[in-house]
């Protein structure tokens, strides 16, 4: 019996539906949603026939939608109306929709308002409406209480009253209603009415049912027909109520997550993290009878989790349940479900231990439902509930408690844990860092700075480049200059992008400040040096080099006392080496305790501002190709291949690189595995081989990508060899001689103890430098002519920030100069600390910029070529991110995929060789530090891994280990370590990306919505981050195997997709997955798309220190 009703008050309207799909006398479901959001402003309630209702509802949003894609505007209110109406109107005379309709909605001009429409299409706009049989009870309640102008309250209060009088007027009352409002914030779900007296009706009618009618019904046979079907019809209303009000067991959980009584139990995912109400109960609020909470879960900072037990053992609980009423109390207790199935059982006894006698094991009986039992008054009843796990991951229960009148339930979480997830628990419980105050350094007393052998003067000095006063007071009172938000144009490019990096300049001071130390000792190292430890320095957590400088001063000193200021002499593993003036050396004693605070170091972003400054020498044609006046029209220059056979497009893109005379950047576009690298190092070696007054410039954004470049041109399988003279691997003097590869020392430039960079002559006598963005500053400052260099060609510029990009190009670059950018950018992009500079386009790498000009974007053969055959990946791993990211266009050239997979014992599906393991963990953090790992994740990582390796078909070098969070490397790295595994690469995306193994295996971490939402809206981890997907799962040559909590992971549209492809190729194992949503949409991006919607901050995040944010991880 179908009730819709709604109204119009001060500034809203409000809509209200029940929710039963009923069909003659059955109820389909208790939970579905008769009222439709039709867009941000305009809600439908619809009541009738189910199938027209579903179909005919959703066919009106689908067109509004249309509209407003069409024309840019949405439709109003009344329009909308009017729509339906005619659409009605028209299906009278062809195949009538049996609908009745009241559609809400918020204008900005009209306010709200509230249109009727029944099923024969007439159309009238009302302040009150109600469409089935509660409408007789609605409308007569809203006649003598409704008023215009009423508050939000008020209309509730009226709702309420419209709902109480429907269920107790109805012969068969729908049980639950859900609420909806609109007004000028949007349309939104407000709340849901769900029936409480049913359930104990429900609970009473499962004993009487078998009791009482039954016996009744056998008693009146004698008296007549009319009683039988009185009797029958009895039975069929309360039965009916019974299935509504058994479907809306487990208030407050969504559809996936609520527990519904039917033939089988079945429990799909419980977000204990997400949804507070599974796990917060108060027995004593309950009812008389008092039900005790087994496994309670274990208190902490962050609200508890789950208590622990070893695989293989039995943990076991009480539950004690006590009668308070003066009369005896029927009940029964069932396990519902459990997750995984048949984990849980019920006892009266308590379950044996491992030392209990024969007797007592023999008499022991356990069970899953225990029914028909009385509770006399004030008596107090033990039940025993156990589980023995037999895999790693959460454990779930749904009990329930039949006590006569009332039905109370009980959800019951367990972490089951072997000794890996055991040894990498948290050592300290996580506390938030307090935010400590910065000391000032205005005044302080200075220390002398590490000396050098020798002063060069540089001919091209790095200027200071202060920030200005007034922009940084601006940033700092969190607003955005007014250039940056005009967005970037030819007129203001060099303030666009300076502003753009003081945001990120300023957002880096604030970030070092979360490294400040306060109580911390200094330790004498010899006469001369004070040492310091810095956990985390190590990983470059903060960056600390020789030449940087921090202040200290004692912890019990007010702020009257100046710091002294001290300069690092040495770095060495998490310890770095100072030396302040000698008075404060004079001063110290080993047991004192100081404030020390990190000072960030300029140069990088001098050097960029610098860069920046000097593009207003570049031709406009170069930054904005597609403001050009002409389009460039390359010959391309025959040749023969030197290192190795080259396909079409890599002999192409070589060819037109040699033919080019200058002019905008010639780009390659290697998507992964395609030979990106090898057919640059073909390039160089053409250069090299063809043209002996040729100079190149070749640059890499990290010194391991450049000195990959390295390797490769020295290892080339080539009749040229590069004569060591001929070739410079130019490092910055802040490297450490202990990172370069001795066979590269040859070719580098190592004076007074540190790498450094050649004078002019001896730099002009090179043909070939390598180096990276930053370091090629240094070429400039030496004093090298703007076009010396005929060729620069940018490695992995998809990786660079414009500006960053613009080092080598701005000072060096001539009109002729033939500049190649190499990269793809559909893989990771720039990290930029400043989310705001992400956001307003700092974040987007010149490479990505370029491609906004049609000459890149359609593929003009004389501005990109596009490499399409990959030799990386077995095809079925390459077919996901082929068809999400690349048009389709990849071609898989892997041929050796099917030796590999005959020596590997895993997978289920021999010929899919893409694992997804469902598993369900914690998200925890410990101590300090805010980055997240999941043991439990971790623990499946070393036991696949171990698998992988025990026929020792595979090494450790052929296994790679990705995961998004810091704290999951350092888990990882100690659980290798432990089983003597030390030599398996374990690191983030970025840490991956342009590298490949033979197998990869990704841990996401993540097991709770609520922590996933904070990941999407700073863009951390993998979800809603497509770039990070598409590098993660391109790295696999052979197998690619995930690990993750598929309920959480397809919250993604990307992950989701990856999660059933596995699952339809019977490669799926672990948990039970969720639900299948089927995603019709076209989620494929290309460089047309920018990113997509859910990728771009359409809000700029809060500053660093609000809640979650103040933390961040890798990619911050």
């Amino acid at each position: 019996m179908e009730s819709i009703f709604g109204l119009v008050g001060d500034g809203f309207a409000v809509v209200a539906a029940d929710t039963s799909a009923v069909h003659s006398i059955l109820v389909h479901k208790s939970n579905e949603d008769k009222i439709m959001v039709l867009d941000s402003h305009k809600l439908v309630a619809a009541s009738g026939e189910p199938g027209d209702r579903v179909q005919f509802t959703e066919y009106i949003q689908k067109n509004v939608a249309l509209y407003q894609f069409r024309n840019g505007i949405p439709l109003t209110t009344a329009a909308a109306a009017n729509f339906t109406r005619g659409e009605l109107a028209t299906a009278l005379r062809k195949n009538p929709y049996m609908v009745n309709i009241l559609m809400a909605g918020f204008d900005k001009e009209a306010g709200a308002s509230l249109y009727y429409i029944d099923y024969i299409a007439s159309l009238h706009k009302v302040e009150k409406g109600a469409f089935g049989y509660g409408s007789y009870f609605a409308l007569s309640l809203m006649d003598r209480h409704y008023h215009s102008g009423m508050s939000v309250e008020e209309a509730i209060d009226l709702v309420d009253k419209c709902i109480i009088e429907i269920r107790s007027r109805l012969v068969v009352a729908p049980p639950n209603f859900v609420i909806k409002i609109v007004d000028k914030d949007g349309a939104r779900e407000y709340a849901w009415r769900e029936s409480i007296r049913d359930i104990n009706a429900a609970a009473i009618l499962r004993f009487s049912v078998q009791k009482s009618n039954l016996l009744g019904c056998f008693r009146l046979i004698g008296s007549g027909f009319w009683a039988i079907i009185s009797l029958v019809g009895r039975l069929l209303i309360s039965l009916h109520r019974l299935c509504l009000v058994m479907d809306s067991v487990g208030d407050k959980w969504d559809d996936e997550e609520r527990s519904v009584i039917g033939d089988k139990g079945e429990i799909r995912y419980i977000d204990f993290d997400h949804d507070k109400s599974v796990r917060n109960y108060n027995p004593n609020e309950e009812g008389p009878i008092i039900v005790s909470v087994p496994f309670p879960f274990v208190d902490g900072k962050q609200g508890g989790k789950p208590q622990s037990v070893v695989v293989g053992e039995t943990a076991v609980d009480k539950i004690t349940l006590k009668n308070t009423t003066t009369d005896p109390v029927e009940w029964g207790v069932t396990i519902y479900a459990s997750n995984p199935e048949d984990s849980f059982k019920l006892s009266l006894m308590e379950p044996p231990t491992a030392d209990s006698d024969l007797e007592t094991i023999q008499a022991f009986l356990e069970c899953t439902s225990l029914e028909d039992r009385m509770l006399h008054p004030g008596d107090t009843l033990t039940v025993w509930l156990s589980c023995k796990p037999k895999e790693i991951g959460v454990h779930t229960s749904i009990v329930h408690f039949d006590l006569e009148a009332d039905m109370i339930e009980r959800v019951v979480f367990l972490l089951a844990e072997d000794k890996i997830s055991q040894s990498l628990a948290s050592i300290r419980p996580y506390t938030r860092g307090i935010k400590k105050k910065p000391l000032n350094v205005e005044s302080h007393h200075g220390s002398v700075r590490p000396s050098r052998k020798t002063y060069r003067m540089y001919k091209n000095r790095l200027p200071r480049y202060d920030i200005p006063k007034d922009i940084r007071s601006l940033i700092e009172s969190g607003q955005i200059p007014s250039v940056v938000t005009e967005g970037l144009t030819r007129g203001n490019y060099q303030h666009f992008f300076k502003n753009l990096l003081i945001m990120e300049e300023i957002a880096l001071e604030e970030s070092m400040r979360s490294y400040d130390m306060e109580g911390v000792p200094l330790r004498k190292r010899g006469q001369q040096y004070l040492s310091l430890e810095v956990p985390g320095l190590a990983e470059r957590r903060p960056s600390l080099v020789q030449g940087d400088f921090v202040f200290a001063k004692l912890e019990y000193e007010d702020e009257r006392s100046l710091p002294y200021k001290g300069h690092i002499y040495r770095v060495e593993a998490d310890d770095v080496y100072l030396k302040f003036a000698p008075e404060f050396h004079s001063h110290h004693r080993d047991g004192n305790l100081y404030k020390v605070q990190f000072t960030y170091n300029r140069i990088s972003m001098r050097r960029l501002y610098q860069a920046v400054d000097a593009t207003e020498d570049l031709d406009v044609g170069f930054l904005f190709p597609s403001e050009s006046t002409q389009r460039r029209m390359i010959r391309a220059m025959r040749m023969v291949p030197i290192s190795c056979t080259l396909n079409e497009e890599q002999r192409r893109s070589v060819e037109m690189i040699l033919g080019c005379k200058g002019g905008p950047p010639y780009v390659i576009y290697g998507p992964p595995g395609t030979g990106k690298t090898m057919t640059l190092v073909e390039t160089i070696l053409q250069l090299y081989t063809t043209r002996k007054r040729d100079r190149i410039l070749v640059c890499a954004p990290s010194n391991s990508a450049a000195d990959h470049i390295l390797e490769k041109l020295l290892n080339a399988n080539a009749d040229v060899v590069v004569q060591e003279f001929d070739i410079l691997r130019l490092n910055a003097s802040s490297r450490p001689y202990e990172d370069v590869n001795p066979d590269f020392i040859d070719y580098c430039f190592y004076d007074d103890d540190a790498f450094t960079c050649p004078e002019l002559n001896a730099l002009l006598r090179y043909r070939i430098i390598i180096c990276t963005y930053t370091s090629a500053s240094l070429i400039y400052a030496e004093g090298v002519r703007r076009g010396y260099f005929s060729h620069i060609i940018l490695d992995e510029a998809g990786q660079a920030s414009e500006p960053e990009t613009m080092i080598p190009i701005s000072s060096l670059y001539k009109q002729n100069t033939v500049v190649v950018l190499a990269g793809d950018p559909m893989q990771l992009g720039p990290i930029i600390n400043s989310r705001e500079a992400e956001a307003f386009g700092l974040g987007k790498s010149y490479l990505e910029r370029l491609y906004e000009c049609d000459f890149y974007r359609n593929g003009d053969r004389n501005y990109v070529t596009k490499l399409i055959k990959n030799y990386r990946s077995h095809p079925e791993i390459l077919h996901l991110p082929n068809e999400l990211f690349y048009g389709r266009e990849l071609i898989a050239c892997k041929d050796d995929s099917v030796s590999f997979m005959a020596r590997v014992d895993l997978l289920p599906n021999k010929d899919f060789p893409v694992l997804f393991f469902g598993i369900q963990g914690c998200d925890e953090r410990e101590g300090c530090n805010p980055s997240w790992f999941n043991r439990t994740e971790a623990s499946k990582v070393v036991e696949i891994t171990k698998r992988l390796t025990a026929q020792r078909n595979l090494s450790g070098e052929d296994i790679g280990i990705i995961t998004p969070y810091r704290q999951q490397v350092l888990k990882l790295k100690k659980a290798f370590e432990n089983e003597s595994m030390p030599n398996i690469k374990i690191g983030s995306v970025e840490q991956f990306q342009g590298q490949e193994r033979q197998v990869i295996i990704i841990s996401t971490v993540r097991s709770t919505i609520k922590h996933n939402e904070f990941d999407k809206t700073y863009c951390l981890g993998f979800l809603s981050n497509p770039k990070r997907f598409n590098v993660a799962i391109t790295r696999a040559k052979a197998l690619l195997i995930v690990i993750g909590n598929p309920h959480i992971i397809t919250k993604d549209r990307n992950w989701n997709k990856l999660l059933w492809r596995c699952a339809d190729n019977s490669s799926y194992q672990g948990c039970s997955p969720p639900e299948r949503q089927e995603d019709d949409e076209d989620t494929s991006f290309s460089i047309d798309d920018g990113q997509p919607e859910e990728f771009l901050q359409t809000e700029v995040p809060q500053p660093a220190g609000v809640g979650e944010a103040e933390w961040s991880d890798w990619n911050i």
